[in-house]
């Protein structure tokens, strides 16, 4: 895809003034390794995708695990030569399970290699967590009995220069706990094994993985046109409100001193001071389109410029060893200019952090304010953001609330 960030690029929720051309389709690396923080080639079946459920849901998809192992077990072993009759049926309710470990996966036809190691798996793990899981009911349940009705007996424990007594109670009270963390701990365990299977067979193939990247980029040019008719737009509005109106004024009071002589020398002196509001406008228009200290003196003197027009504190904390490449700068300078724009204009932020780090081999950065919140990532300055970070293989993220706003893009470094 080219993207040609140039003088063009735009101020607030700009995207700029990049060359987008459809054509080139071909350009780019569609494999199935070629995915950015952004993308959706991965599909939806990476582990680090999951985990938000609560133990007890993966609790009952490890203990069906168990269920559905050992009737795949038999069906493997007993009913194999009618694989194609039951094996589209237990490979449905595979994904509906492992929906309740936390992972989504792709229709496609049975893997009989992955039922089979996922028996053998599912029986294991589901018995050691059933066998755990009972001990410790056991643990507490006879426990919270014995201390209940006073059946409890003291228990003297002697080490080397201490004698302590307490209650069995007690004891089976502090078993049942530690061996229900134990529990705990299996089913994750278990589950995280699940998915990594899961992946590891059902995951999206080369073919797939090359139209999600083909859908993805074809979204994302779109979005680019429709920033860069949204950011001529913008120009339009301040050329025409602005710098316009000035020089409509400016020929107006150079008419009327044409026409009266008498007071000429007073309209002159007036024609003077909107001239210089006049190039004012302009400076200002220039360097919303575009800042040239971006070029010249790179990100971090575009930032410092930034805060100094910001109107309140504003602190840039920039940890990168080296200038990104030119494309990625701009991306960050428009990103934390609209975000500082939007904490000024419309959150009342007092306050104002712009932290930029590396982290593994990718660029960070985050704006955040001390604000009311507010924001809205569907708006047209952050939705143009976002378009723009995501054509760069990027992830943009918005998170806003009454302590404030929280503004994070992530690029890749080159």
């Amino acid at each position: 895809m080219s993207v040609n960030a140039g003088p063009g690029n735009a101020g607030p929720g700009s995207i700029g003034s990049e060359n987008v051309e459809p054509e080139n389709v071909g350009s780019e690396n569609i494999g199935p390794g070629n995915t950015g923080p952004g993308n959706v080639g991965s599909g939806n079946v990476r582990p680090e995708n999951v985990g938000s459920g609560n133990v007890g849901i993966r609790l009952v998809g490890v203990l069906a695990g168990l269920v559905t192992g050992l009737l795949e077990l038999c069906l493997l072993t007993l009913a194999w030569p009618a694989r194609a009759r039951w094996g589209p049926a237990v490979l449905r309710a595979e994904r509906r399970r492992l929906a309740w470990l936390g992972q989504r996966t792709d229709e496609r036809p049975p893997v009989y290699r992955y039922l089979a190691v996922r028996a053998l798996l599912g029986v294991t793990g589901g018995y050691a967590v059933l066998a755990l899981a009972f001990v410790s009911v056991l643990f507490l349940g006879g426990s919270v009995w014995a201390m209940a009705t006073g059946d409890s007996q003291v228990v003297s424990l002697a080490y080397p220069g201490v004698r302590l007594e307490t209650g069995s109670g007690a004891i089976g009270l502090s078993l049942g706990l530690v061996l229900l963390a134990l529990t705990a701990a299996a089913v994750e365990l278990v589950a995280w094994a699940e998915r990594r299977l899961a992946v590891r067979h059902l995951g999206p193939g080369t073919q797939e993985l090359m139209r999600r990247r083909i859908a993805e980029l074809t979204d994302t040019r779109l979005g680019i046109v429709r920033a860069v008719d949204d950011e001529r737009r913008r120009i339009e509005r301040d050329l025409h409100d602005g710098v316009q109106q000035r020089g409509v004024a400016l020929a107006m009071l150079l008419g009327r001193a044409r026409h009266s002589p008498e007071a000429a020398p007073e309209l002159v002196e007036q024609a003077y001071a909107e001239s210089r509001r006049l190039l004012d406008e302009l400076r200002s228009v220039a360097w919303r389109v575009y800042p040239t200290a971006l070029d010249e003196l790179g990100l971090r003197a575009a930032l410092d410029g930034v805060a100094e027009r910001a109107g309140v504190p504003v602190q840039v904390r920039y940890g990168l060893r080296e200038r990104p490449v030119s494309e990625v700068e701009t991306a960050l300078y428009f990103v934390a200019r609209e975000a500082i724009t939007n904490a000024v204009k419309h959150s009342g932020a007092r306050d104002i952090l712009v932290d930029l780090r590396e982290e593994e081999g990718t660029v960070v950065m985050t704006v955040s304010d001390d604000g009311r919140g507010g924001a809205d990532p569907a708006g047209g300055g952050l939705s143009g953001l976002a378009r723009r970070v995501r054509a760069l293989d990027g992830s943009f993220e918005v998170r806003s609330g009454a302590d404030g706003t929280t503004v994070r893009a992530a690029l890749p470094c080159g």
